[in-house]
């Protein structure tokens, strides 16, 4: 469900059975960088873990320039559960606007509880429905296991797999696997 609403002086505001998404911004510091400056968190990932308190504020200041954008390179949204920010679903528009790139990252003390399939599955739908983007891919180490199922959940299914990929936290190369998903316009 799509609710409309006054957020950090955005227009958005998101909600599922059990989360709420909202804008992610500077108010979502202090959460944010339990998480971002994790390398247990982050260890799978490719532009993560931030090296300081610093990087973490000039990504969620430029999250925040994105949302007040009537044609924005991504957006990144705060994943909440009963009012608590647990992590992040984002879309990064790619091909002039026509396929949307799916990431997300929840904080490990709430894994395995589906946040991330029911956080990214709401905003697909909204970013659908508002932008008419009908064409998601979404990319992972072949090794993060939970984010290739949660890629599987939404309904995605594996198109590609090749070496080259680094990961900020490892030096050495390694195997990503690409998802894609096609929504059906009705």
């Amino acid at each position: 469900m799509i609710l409309r609403g006054k957020y950090n002086c955005m227009d958005f505001l998101l909600k599922t059975n059990r989360l709420t998404l909202v804008p992610l911004g500077t108010e979502h510091f202090e959460s944010t960088k339990v998480y971002s400056l994790d390398p247990d968190n982050t260890k799978l990932m490719c532009f993560l873990p931030c090296d300081d308190d610093k990087e973490v504020m000039t990504y969620l200041q430029k999250c925040e320039a994105q949302w007040k954008l009537k044609s924005p390179e991504y957006l990144d949204a705060a994943v909440l559960s009963d009012g608590v920010h647990i992590g992040a679903v984002s879309i990064e528009f790619l091909e002039n606007g026509t396929v949307g790139e799916l990431g997300w990252i929840i904080n490990k003390d709430h894994w395995g509880h589906g946040y991330a399939v029911e956080s990214a599955a709401a905003f697909i739908g909204y970013i659908h429905e508002k932008y008419g983007i009908d064409h998601f891919i979404g990319h992972a180490d072949a090794e993060n296991k939970a984010s290739l199922r949660a890629m599987e959940k939404l309904g995605m299914s594996l198109t590609k797999t090749c070496g080259g990929r680094k990961n900020r936290c490892s030096p050495e190369e390694r195997t990503e696997c690409l998802y894609e998903m096609y929504l059906r316009s009705c």
